[in-house]
């Protein structure tokens, strides 16, 4: 896979905050991407670059991994923790709302944000993680012979746990021997104390769960709980991969994430944008012609015109009236340019301003197209002055 990143990927460490690295558009809709236990930011590094084409990505370290400080939490930490910690660094970042993807632990957070923090999360994906992992007794034995030993022989044993036999990724294996210990051990504890089960069905997030179907940490099993319980939730299987998915497995990761983020997401951000700018009884007109032939077309033109376009802040709405307007002048779609006057209105342009963007289209789109623009707009504004 390639891609054409929209902008220079950033790395940042600010004091109190993980370690992070932001790639694609700054305007561009908000996607934080979460950190197996052991990882660092190279987990996502297959499918990162190809979602920062529609998205400002923003992935993170866990404490005392990749690049993040040791001392972020400490001995007794929760998943809860690590959670404010990536509000802490979303708010850094001018992030309020955000889609988020997380792997284990990351997923881990990602569930622990849903539940208590519903006015952040636009949606959600979880990837091979679980609301409870096993019980409290493993993660602390482990715990303290990290504390006893250190991070040497779980590293070791790594591919073992995170892949299929046969594959590894040696950047990964080397970030989990570098890891802090004693970080690492109070993740330990913070995953010793997860369990979310009673809070999954408040989730109101769009949610997608991808189980990787050879996975031994978190098998299948685990997603299919939470899909059973969080409401609107769906499953995904994938085959040949184990329990670091986006690595060994990144294309059908990376089309499970694009359908999820770019599908419902931008559909529902579409839709809500639609109706601010065309208006409800329009929007309404048009989801009660809807049926099976024409469906497909309008989930396009919510999540592509309305969800990604006319959501992008680079231009005010007044901007993109102007410019809407000119454009269906000079193709003659004369219909269209009637809704679009109305539009215009509504994005705060005055009769006078209409005017003179009409005639704009005088001297690029030629007399007599703005003719028969003028004839629109005059017969839309005295409708909507009679109207008033």
């Amino acid at each position: 896979m390639t891609s054409k990143p929209n902008s220079a990927p950033a790395t940042g460490q600010d004091r109190g905050l993980p370690h992070h690295r932001a790639e694609g558009p700054p305007s561009a809709p908000a996607l934080l991407l979460g950190p197996s236990l052991g990882t660092s930011t190279a987990l996502w590094d297959a499918v990162a670059p190809e979602l920062a084409v529609t998205h400002r990505v923003v992935r993170w370290d866990l404490p005392g991994h990749g690049g993040s400080a040791a001392d972020l939490v400490g001995p007794g930490a929760t998943v809860g923790d690590l959670a404010a910690l990536v509000l802490a660094l979303a708010d850094s970042l001018d992030i309020h709302r955000f889609a988020y993807a997380g792997v284990s632990l990351g997923g881990a957070v990602g569930l622990h944000l849903a539940v208590h923090h519903p006015e952040r999360v636009e949606s959600l994906a979880v990837i091979c993680s679980s609301a409870h992992f096993g019980g409290s007794a493993p993660w602390e034995e482990r715990a303290a012979r990290v504390r006893r030993e250190g991070l040497a022989a779980l590293a070791d044993s790594a591919p073992s746990r995170w892949f299929t036999p046969g594959f590894t990724v040696p950047r990964l294996v080397a970030d989990h021997r570098a890891a802090d210990p004693a970080a690492y051990a109070a993740c330990c504890d913070a995953l010793a104390a997860f369990d979310i089960r009673d809070g999954l069905s408040s989730i109101t997030a769009p949610t997608v769960l991808l189980a990787g179907r050879e996975d031994p940490a978190t098998p299948p099993a685990h997603l299919r709980e939470i899909a059973d319980t969080v409401p609107g939730a769906s499953l995904t299987e994938i085959p040949g991969a184990s329990h670091l998915a986006p690595c060994e497995r990144p294309e059908a990761v990376l089309t499970a994430l694009r359908t999820h983020f770019s599908g419902a997401g931008a559909a529902k951000r579409g839709t809500a944008v639609r109706r601010q700018v065309l208006g409800d009884a329009h929007v309404d007109r048009a989801q009660e012609r809807q049926n099976g032939f024409t469906a497909p077309f309008q989930d396009f033109i919510s999540r592509y015109a309305w969800g990604e376009i006319w959501t992008d802040d680079r231009l005010s709405r007044r901007e993109r009236s102007l410019i809407t307007m000119t454009a269906l002048v000079a193709q003659g779609h004369y219909e269209e340019l009637a809704m679009h006057v109305r539009a215009a209105r509504r994005n705060g342009l005055s009769a006078e301003e209409i005017g003179a963007a009409l005639l704009q289209t005088a001297v690029y789109c030629g007399v007599p197209a703005a003719n028969s623009a003028f004839a629109v707009a005059q017969r839309v504004l005295a409708e909507d002055d009679a109207g008033r």
